[in-house]
């Protein structure tokens, strides 16, 4: 099979780039590069391409067309937070405007299997610490809108020229399943919490009055290399005749604090940190974890890696 990854450079994308070649499947990238990296796309031939820019469309078709691609995962988006935050509509733009001219290229080209990267950022602030996939989407940031509207937009899809699909909602990401491949970007709190260590300074800690164990907020953290996995699951699934559902919850079903976080950090580096607490951060639920049985049950898929295997992989990968 023929696989077209966009955002194949970066984090994510590059460990699954890995496994489909691992596996025996061609790989195609499709990565405008402002924050991937072309050296880990390995022997996969790259595209160079902003999915939102003018032209796409018919680029993005002699590509497919050209290439035989067969399936594709889009897991190109910007998705900063805070910066969605500060520019709204540039998000809109960049990640439902790259994901429309996505979906006319496969629908001109042929093109009907595509797993969709969304996120559990569509939950928003849910009043259940474990979420379904059935539950009420109530998004707080404009890129947590953009992965609904992008789910909204592939099923759209599905019913108006017949694309095979399947969003995956993400929970926290981390960890590095090869040290070349770890996350350069320190978006999330566990590569936060490593860059403090590296740089000196005191990781912060946003409130620690929420109703948990600890008060500080839970999360649920998934092993990047389990989530790469759930991704070739997802692109079998396609192949099926019988699809009962087109959205999975990708996470653990366990919750980890921050504090949990941070002392793990300092348990693997063999390091004393003691973090800064401040004030609560407005929009941050106590407690957010997947609800994960739905993607053990219908793709047979469940992760294999815990919170110490995670952490300890980026404390390996940032030695070496």
């Amino acid at each position: 099979m023929t696989v077209l990854l966009t955002g194949g450079a970066g984090y994510i994308g590059s460990h699954v780039v890995r496994l489909l070649q691992q596996r025996g499947e061609k790989v195609i990238v499709v990565d405008d590069l402002s924050e991937g990296i072309e050296a880990r796309v390995g022997n996969a031939e790259l595209v160079k391409l902003d999915l939102a820019a003018d032209g796409a469309i018919d680029k993005l078709t002699s590509v497919f067309l050209e290439h035989g691609v067969q399936a594709v995962v889009h897991l190109a988006a910007r998705k900063k937070v805070g910066e969605s935050v500060e520019r709204p509509e540039w998000y809109a733009e960049q990640n439902v405007g790259g994901l429309k001219n996505l979906l006319a290229a496969m629908r001109a080209a042929g093109v009907d299997r595509l797993v969709f990267s969304s996120s559990a950022a569509t939950y928003g602030v849910p009043d259940s610490p474990r979420v379904n996939e059935d539950f009420d989407c109530k998004p707080i940031n404009p890129y947590g809108q953009t992965k609904l509207d992008g789910e909204h937009l592939v099923q759209a899809a599905a019913v108006q020229w017949g694309l095979r699909e399947v969003s995956l909602r993400y929970f926290n990401v981390a960890g590095t399943g090869w040290p070349e491949l770890v996350d350069t970007q320190a978006a999330n709190l566990v590569p936060i919490v490593f860059q403090s260590l590296e740089q000196g300074v005191t990781p912060r800690v946003f409130g620690s009055d929420y109703p948990t164990p600890d008060g500080t907020c839970v999360r649920d953290y998934v092993h990047v290399l389990d989530l790469a996995e759930a991704h070739l699951a997802a692109i079998d699934y396609l192949e099926r005749d019988e699809r009962p559902f087109d959205v999975f919850n990708v996470g653990t079903g366990v919750g980890s604090s921050v504090l949990e976080v941070i002392r793990e950090v300092a348990s693997v580096s063999k390091t004393e940190i003691v973090p800064q607490i401040e004030p609560r951060r407005p929009g941050d639920p106590a407690f957010l974890a997947a609800d994960v049985s739905r993607i053990d049950k219908i793709l047979g898929w469940r992760a294999k890696y815990d919170l110490h295997e995670i952490i300890k992989s980026v404390w390996e990968a940032q030695n070496k």
